[in-house]
């Protein structure tokens, strides 16, 4: 644990007082509003509700160092603890993957589940020439300075590396020739998309949908699976012929010395929430599309995208 994250936890401790009065707790690693908040929150309130703890989940926020301050807590001072979750996201594993966390490490903890996801994807402008993945993958093959890029994470983040993932998997390996230009959120990188700035945008499927509606811009790919529900017309990467997906899923992990059976446990919990109509409500009502893994299903595909990340990140120069 590095210096910065030891005085943030130090200061954490005075100011969280832990309550006896509930069954479960959920650690939210950022100020209310949220999608850490969001996520401990409403899924806190549908595990109670269907019976899968016997009272309130406890919701804590613990702001600090991007999830590192609540990431080092677990990992210090509450290993053991059963009754803990702790929101997550892509957002996570990037930065574990990118040494972000000082000297923390994925494996310092367990992954229980992923429950929705908000689904990456790639558009261009309604009027461009691009049509599918083969068209951007050839142009930048032909030229890899013809197609630039705008997201809303900065170079080296969720939203840079979603398109490098896609190219590397149609076979383009000099990534660091690929333009990407980062801004200040999902629609400004639209607009730079739109006005011509940039060939193409990478993002998040709530980021784009009132353009989509408008026809301001056409998605070439979701990054997901399986065609998201009410955007049947996106074909999937996979579809496509390649094989990424990049979503910027909502999940848990839990202290890493808990027992196999008190991982499961949550995982069953977890799956239950994931199973109900009452959370299928609440995803269509915030944008987010059907991921669910739980429990070690989950634990490797995390395994493996944080290696991936690692990988990428080492090529494109932001870790050494």
């Amino acid at each position: 644990m590095n210096k910065t994250l030891r005085a943030l936890l130090t200061g954490a401790a005075l100011s969280i007082t832990a309550s006896t009065a509930f069954a479960a707790e959920c650690i939210a690693p950022a100020n209310p509003g949220g999608g850490w908040d969001f996520t401990c929150r409403q899924v806190g309130k549908l595990l109670y509700d269907l019976g899968q703890v016997d009272s309130p989940v406890q919701v804590t926020n613990m702001a600090g160092a991007g999830g590192g301050l609540a990431f080092a807590h677990v990992v210090a001072e509450r290993a053991t603890d059963a009754e803990l979750i702790v929101a997550a996201s892509s957002a996570t594993t990037t930065r574990l993957a990118q040494q972000a966390y000082g000297d923390a490490s994925a494996d310092q903890v367990r992954w229980v589940g992923a429950i929705g996801a908000d689904p990456g994807v790639i558009v261009v402008a309604a009027d461009s020439p691009m049509q599918s993945l083969d068209d951007m993958v050839n142009a930048i093959k032909a030229d890899p300075g013809s197609v630039a890029f705008a997201g809303g994470s900065a170079a080296g983040g969720f939203d840079h590396m979603k398109p490098l993932m896609v190219l590397q998997a149609g076979g383009f390996s000099d990534i660091t020739q690929v333009k990407y230009i980062g801004v200040d959120g999902g629609a400004d990188a639209i607009t730079q998309t739109v006005g011509g700035f940039t060939q193409a945008m990478t993002g998040d499927m709530s980021e784009i949908v009132g353009f989509l509606e408008s026809g301001e811009v056409r998605a070439l790919a979701v990054l997901t699976e399986e065609r998201v529900p009410g955007f049947e017309d996106i074909p999937t990467a996979m579809e496509q012929g390649y094989d990424v997906v990049a979503v910027n899923w909502r999940g848990f992990y839990v202290p890493h010395d808990i027992s196999d059976e008190e991982f499961d446990a949550w995982a069953a919990k977890i799956q239950a929430v994931a199973d109900s109509p009452e959370w299928a409500e609440t995803m269509a009502a915030n944008g987010l599309a059907p991921f669910t893994k739980v429990g070690g299903d989950f634990q490797g595909w995390v395994d493996q995208v944080i290696a991936d990340t690692e990988a990428l990140s080492r090529e494109i120069g932001v870790i050494q």
